[in-house]
């Protein structure tokens, strides 16, 4: 799927810090707790707790956070509809590690069992 200039642009300048505690809230109000938000990013990306508090710290946008990620060689598994977007039809590869992570954590809210979240 085709995306707008504006939109990739806007993407690649929120900041990690900005979505993190609404990953979190709306995890944790589906049950779920942060330990299984941070197994998923770190699926994903390969950050540590640690090192994800780094990334909130930093403020570091979506762009810098996702050039320091060591994307997992199976999220081009992940696939269908995150916020309108069929996120395995997404050009523009930062939009697409973006709404990668989205759809990770929907699918935790949802109650999707771990190993099926990270394509086990």
């Amino acid at each position: 799927m085709v995306t707008t200039a504006h939109h990739d642009h806007k993407i690649a300048q929120m900041t990690f810090a900005s979505v993190y505690p609404h990953y979190l809230k709306k995890v944790e109000t589906k049950g779920r707790t942060k330990q299984e938000l941070h197994q998923v990013i770190e699926w994903l990306t390969g950050f540590t707790s640690e090192q994800l508090q780094q990334m909130i710290d930093l403020n570091a946008t979506f762009e810098v956070f996702f050039a320091n990620a060591k994307l997992n060689p199976n999220a081009s598994l992940i696939t269908g509809v995150i916020c309108g977007y069929r996120v395995e039809d997404i050009e523009n590869r930062l939009t697409q590690q973006v709404r990668y992570l989205d759809k990770l954590v929907d699918e935790l809210a949802k109650g999707k069992k771990m190993d099926k979240i990270l394509r086990a």
